[in-house]
């Protein structure tokens, strides 16, 4: 019982101090320039979205045929692997009925040697 009202003594209080220095900073933060980029410049972004928005919009079509090929090749592929894990499947349960057909067949040869032995 002490342990669980020190905890939420403990979890309210960092909780105010937390919220207390948040509300504290955050007009300094508000108050600080914007940083600039470090590597690219604003201008060079600009010409760098600019020129890849008319490559893609020049490219458009061979993109969705790259698309289109892709996605037939990926549909292939998964008709492959259905086709397979159907074949095993198959195996599978022809395995078991062979298991079975054995073991039905020791079945009877115990019950045909017990009614034997009682007659």
């Amino acid at each position: 019982m002490n342990f669980d009202i020190i905890s939420l003594i403990v979890l309210i209080v960092s909780f105010l101090s937390l919220s207390v220095l948040i509300f504290k900073k955050v007009p300094q933060l508000k108050a600080m320039p914007e940083p600039e980029a470090i590597f690219l410049k604003k201008e060079l972004k600009k010409k760098i979205s600019e020129k890849t928005k008319k490559v893609i919009k020049e490219n458009s079509n061979s993109l969705e045929a790259i698309l289109h090929k892709l996605l037939s090749k990926i549909r292939i592929i998964s008709l492959k692997i259905d086709k397979k894990m159907s074949d095993w499947i198959t195996k599978l349960r022809e395995r078991s009925l062979e298991r079975t057909k054995g073991l039905d067949n020791y079945w009877r040869e115990i019950k045909a040697s017990v009614k034997k032995k009682k007659d």
